[in-house]
């Protein structure tokens, strides 16, 4: 049987770049990587099967959107491999209804939402009092990704109602629009990356997405370790080892987590996207990656 040290699964083409720095990582300490694609995917399911081949820690970019992948997943599970963000744990967290109702329980701050039950469990619904809202706010399906089935300028419940019949097996979230204050020139709204305990803060654009890394020096002259305390807390909550979120400071010094939970996150890079994630920090996760392989080059 060959054991490789990690294997990848991927189906988004744009993934190639970071195939490549993992791939890099793993040769510079001397590990092998198990590229599952869409491509091999077949030929590598049969050899796990016939136990012609294992591996020792699973990285999945790939189930989430595609099925076909599901049987590798089962694979690790039964491998009893190192699964960077189990799919059960990625599950959980992709529900924006799970993560708000245990963000509040933990006391980490949210806008306020009102969570609608889905249309197929009760489409009659009594009118619930949009006053906490504002006068516009955003209507989101608990498990959509990618800003599908998002309306950001909602004015009416009837509106609201007539989004929420979009997916009907759903819940829905009302959330209330955020905004941010200006800190050196830049909106106040920060899509915070966190890999295996490291944390990457970065100014985000929410127009035109584009990414600008925090420095230290800003971080501490302005007084932002607060995001790192509360990535670290939703670390704990969601207990995924890769994920983004974003959070916003808004006036007063009031922080409000906006959007939860990402995974799997958009891993271009920003050489070669303009709305791409800064290349160090890429580097930084397929290094953080190959290091949790390395830890797990002994056993099988």
């Amino acid at each position: 049987m060959q054991i490789y040290d990690l294997c990848l699964a991927w189906n988004w083409e744009y993934d190639a770049d970071f195939l490549g720095l993992l791939d890099s990582a793993c040769a510079a300490r001397g590990l092998t990587m198990l590229n599952a694609s869409a491509r091999n995917l077949a030929e590598i399911l049969a050899r796990l099967a016939g136990r012609d081949a294992g591996f020792r820690v699973f990285l999945d970019r790939a189930s989430e959107a595609n099925p076909a992948y599901l049987p590798l997943v089962e694979f690790a599970r039964g491998l009893g491999a190192r699964r960077i963000n189990p799919r059960e744990l990625a599950d959980r967290a992709y529900d924006k209804a799970s993560m708000h109702l245990a963000f509040l329980e933990a006391d980490i701050p949210a806008p306020p939402t009102i969570i609608l039950p889905a249309w197929n469990d009760q489409p009659d619904l009594p009118a619930p009092d949009l006053t906490p809202l504002g006068g516009s706010f955003a209507v989101k399906p608990a498990l959509g990704g990618g800003g599908e089935g998002v309306v950001t300028e909602v004015t009416s419940i009837e509106q609201a109602l007539v989004e929420r019949r979009q997916f009907p097996e759903q819940q829905y979230l009302l959330q209330a629009h955020v905004t941010p204050q200006l800190l050196d020139g830049l909106p106040a709204w920060f899509r915070i990356i966190y890999c295996l305990g490291e944390i990457h803060p970065c100014y985000w654009n929410v127009k035109n997405h584009i990414y600008t890394p925090l420095t230290a020096e800003a971080e501490i002259r302005l007084g932002l370790a607060r995001l790192r305390q509360v990535t670290e807390r939703i670390a704990h909550i969601c207990c995924l080892d890769l994920f983004s979120t974003e959070i916003a400071l808004i006036e007063a010094g009031n922080y409000f987590v906006v959007d939860y939970v990402n995974d799997p996150i958009d891993l271009r890079l920003q050489s070669h996207a303009l709305d791409g994630v800064p290349d160090f920090i890429v580097e930084d996760i397929a290094a953080r990656i190959a290091d949790v392989a390395t830890k797990n080059s002994d056993g099988f």
